[in-house]
């Protein structure tokens, strides 16, 4: 168990550190209304419209976790030439996030998370459906080779390089590749949300999956404390990584580092769970912005764990700031 003070000691470290975030970009749209009736067509509830907003989703996400808690994030990234797109850079420009390496490409769409979700008066709303408008196509090389151009430009401003794939084509081969050999030309710290595919991330400092991508990648069931050990050692050896952090959903999360160290972190907050949506992201922009500012990677892990417990009270993609990190810890 890592020391409160510590902790409450370390949150401040966190500020001003620079952060480029290369990955898919979303915008994610929210439509809320109140069920009144059964629809007489079909039996599913009608609702009658309360509000419309949109929130900035997919790689966006971890870069606007890093600006709540007081850092500076560059995003990297491909929108379409639409409508979409152009509320994706005005909710980037609003959460004062630098947009200058994102690509318009007008022959893709914006990738859109279109939800629904009904709200009553004394529950959480709950999300009933999503539909998602998505192009996986390979990005064409005139956009791929100017994102590497933009991430040329800015990593060596930056203390660490954080890469957030959703699959959809941004994090090639040849994107990890520059990601790589620009980290370790400027003594950069490296890390990435692999979303399964752990074995294409070798070299990085830190690499995040969840519990169900290590299982699919190592082909067994993480069942205890002790497998999850022995597969954040295995995953270690064979990434050459300094660190692989195993998210757990409501068993918390698993750190393995270098040395041997092997740390299994309870959850935080386990009975306010209302929405996971981009837990994850907040789990790894914390545990990228605590290695920028020098910090170990068990203390890096409990705070995105504190993170990760504050940001499912909320509705869809959400942030923590440094006030809300602190009162997690002092409190939970």
């Amino acid at each position: 168990m890592i020391d409160k003070q510590a902790l409450l000691d370390a949150i401040p470290s966190l500020a001003d550190k620079r952060v480029v975030v290369i990955g898919d970009l979303f915008l994610d749209d929210y439509v809320v209304g109140r069920p009144e009736r059964l629809s007489r067509e079909a039996p599913v509830p009608v609702l009658e419209f309360k509000r419309r907003f949109h929130l900035p989703g997919g790689a966006c996400n971890p870069a606007h976790n890093i600006v709540s808690l007081g850092g500076v994030a560059y995003q990297i990234g491909v929108v379409g030439d639409d409508e979409a797109g152009k509320a994706l850079m005005r909710k980037l420009e609003e959460a004062e996030i630098e947009i200058s390496g994102v690509v318009v490409d007008p022959s893709r769409p914006t990738t859109t998370k279109s939800r629904v979700v009904a709200e009553g008066t004394l529950v959480f709303p709950q999300q009933l459906a999503r539909v998602d408008l998505v192009d996986r196509r390979p990005l064409d090389e005139t956009t791929a080779k100017a994102l590497r151009s933009h991430l040329e430009e800015i990593a060596p401003q930056v203390e660490a390089i954080l890469l957030s794939d959703y699959k959809t084509g941004v994090i090639s081969g040849e994107m990890i590749a520059a990601g790589l050999r620009l980290a370790q030309k400027h003594k950069k710290v490296i890390t990435v949300d692999s979303q399964g595919d752990l074995y294409n991330f070798c070299g990085f400092d830190l690499v995040k999956c969840n519990r169900r991508e290590a299982e699919a990648v190592l082909r067994k069931p993480l069942l205890n404390d002790e497998a999850f050990e022995e597969a954040g050692g295995r995953l270690l050896s064979d990434l050459e990584a300094k660190a692989i952090l195993i998210t757990r959903g409501g068993d918390g999360m698993s750190l393995t580092s270098r040395g041997g160290v092997s740390f299994h972190i309870p959850a935080a907050n386990r009975s306010e769970v209302f929405d996971v949506t981009g837990a994850g992201d907040t789990v790894i922009a914390v545990a990228t912005l605590a290695l920028a500012a020098g910090l170990d990677p068990v203390i890096g892990a409990y705070l995105a764990n504190y993170a990760a417990g504050l940001v499912v009270r909320k509705l869809g993609n959400a942030t923590v700031t440094q006030e809300e990190l602190a009162w997690a810890i002092e409190n939970w």
